[in-house]
């Protein structure tokens, strides 16, 4: 007998299933960090400082272009998850062709934004002089890879929508190991610097995309990939759109707010960016873990309204909002003590370590409320609603902390005061996502008890405004 890999997300106990859907994909995403982490650490104790601040300016930048398209997988991850919770495999169907042709056609368009803006935009952030053209050159290289990026990730995205988490876990295992050899030889063997360990990144993220589409076109008939049926369905792909395009617009935008911070942070010189760096790629993998929680959230929100299990909705929540803040309020105390201790894995010198400290110890101990609001974000988002989170976060999240950039942070232009902005607009934003669900679920719920054939019709109607 076929194992199988699924999760039933519409019936039975919930806190073992989230469990057993959140704990793979949590080491999924750390794995996933270890790339760029394993890129840090290298240059960081066998080029120096120069270099680690190359790779460390480029992280928000990267995340402005990226997001935007990352974005529509959450658009595939929806739709697949509640047409598999609903048994509609012909739609089940239609949706992984399309989203894996648009995975191959995105990261291709992202190939030309890297290598073509990479330069002014570094520029216009002010990127130290000093490091500059080895920023530039990190940059060019990993954008190359951006096919293969945005392919796993699509392709992540389906086998969650159907509760698999393990298989991408083992995916990224492999990819990560062939990453941290490739990092070493290629920084202390060939002496390649940034461009070694930016290589051996986009080698790794080759095969973790190879390894997840092999493991589609080997799934049950309902997902399978059949590379000869790959084409965009325009209705799917309007779907995908209208429910992803919000999504990565919030989470570009949230990449702006965190230009402009690293913006203001590369004023305080190449020593502050470097520890700055360390420790964002420590609170990386608080992140990760919490994020886990938040693809729960969505994928058994989705599966349960294509089931129309109403009274499974708001449980899902509870227990995906008890779970983060447990995991983000736990790990983000033990990275805090160790401080010292972590910062080091990244560099050895005094002044980026302080610099580093300084950061986790305004960003740690508030760390759950961001884990918190992204939650009930995907939960609005797993009912179809997409548009209202992103103008949520956009003004409580995004418009809050670049406000807070151009008064507050004026008013005493210290690294504390910038880093405030981080807690600030995450514990509003979470407070009025509440709210939102609060609305949204009684509106749905409402809808279910009108005729199937018009409750369908609004409810389509509702989630694409």
């Amino acid at each position: 007998m076929k194992k199988s890999y699924e999760i039933d997300m519409c019936s039975g106990p919930l806190l073992g299933k989230i469990l057993r859907f959140s704990i793979p994909l949590m080491f999924s995403g750390i794995l996933q960090l270890l790339f760029n982490a394993a890129d840090i650490i290298v240059v960081g104790q066998f080029t120096g400082s120069d270099a680690l601040a190359a790779v460390g300016s480029t992280s928000s930048l990267n995340n402005l272009i990226v997001n935007v398209f990352l974005g529509l997988s959450i658009g595939s991850s929806v739709l697949a998850a509640r047409y598999y919770g609903a048994r509609d495999w012909s739609n089940m169907q239609e949706v992984v062709h399309t989203s894996m042709l648009l995975s191959a056609v995105t990261g291709g368009f992202l190939i030309f934004l890297g290598i073509f803006l990479s330069p002014p935009l570094l520029e216009i952030m002010g990127t130290p002089e000093n490091v500059l053209d080895q920023a530039v050159l990190y940059m060019r290289i990993i954008f190359v890879g951006m096919p293969a990026m945005m392919v796993y990730n699509f392709g992540a995205a389906i086998l969650r929508a159907v509760g698999d988490t393990r298989r991408p876990l083992v995916f990224l295992l492999i990819a990560g190991i062939v990453n941290v050899f490739l990092n070493l030889f290629f920084v202390i063997v060939f002496h390649m610097g940034v461009a070694g360990v930016a290589l051996a990144t986009i080698i790794s993220q080759c095969i973790s995309a190879v390894l997840v589409v092999i493991c589609l076109m080997r799934s049950p008939e309902s997902y399978r990939l059949f590379l000869k049926k790959l084409h965009i369905s325009k209705e799917h792909l309007l779907q995908i759109v209208r429910i992803g395009l919000p999504a990565g617009i919030q989470g570009a935008v949230f990449s702006v707010s965190n230009v402009l911070i690293q913006s203001s942070i590369n004023s305080f010189g190449s020593i502050a960016v470097a520890g700055n760096t360390a420790a964002s790629n420590i609170e990386g993998f608080v992140y990760t873990s919490m994020n886990s929680l938040y693809q729960a959230s969505l994928s058994f929100t989705s599966q349960n309204v294509g089931a129309r299990k109403v009274d499974r909705i708001i449980p899902v929540l509870v227990r995906c909002l008890g779970c983060v803040f447990v995991i983000g309020a736990g790990l983000s105390l033990l990275a805090y003590s160790l401080g010292s201790q972590l910062l080091g894995i990244y560099s050895s010198d005094p002044e980026v370590i302080q610099y580093g400290l300084g950061r986790m110890g305004v960003v740690f101990l508030t760390y759950y409320l961001c884990g918190m609001m992204d939650v009930t974000c995907g939960s609005i988002r797993g009912m179809g609603y997409s548009v209202t989170p992103t103008i949520v976060s956009l003004a409580g999240a995004c418009g809050l902390r670049i406000l807070w950039i151009f008064t507050i942070f004026p008013m005493d232009r210290t690294l504390f005061n910038l880093y405030l902005s981080y807690p600030v607009s995450w514990g509003i934003t979470f407070a009025a996502h509440l709210v939102c669900f609060i609305v949204f679920f009684r509106k749905w719920k409402k809808q279910l008890t009108a005729p199937e054939s018009e409750t369908t019709l609004s409810f389509e109607k509702e989630r694409t405004v």
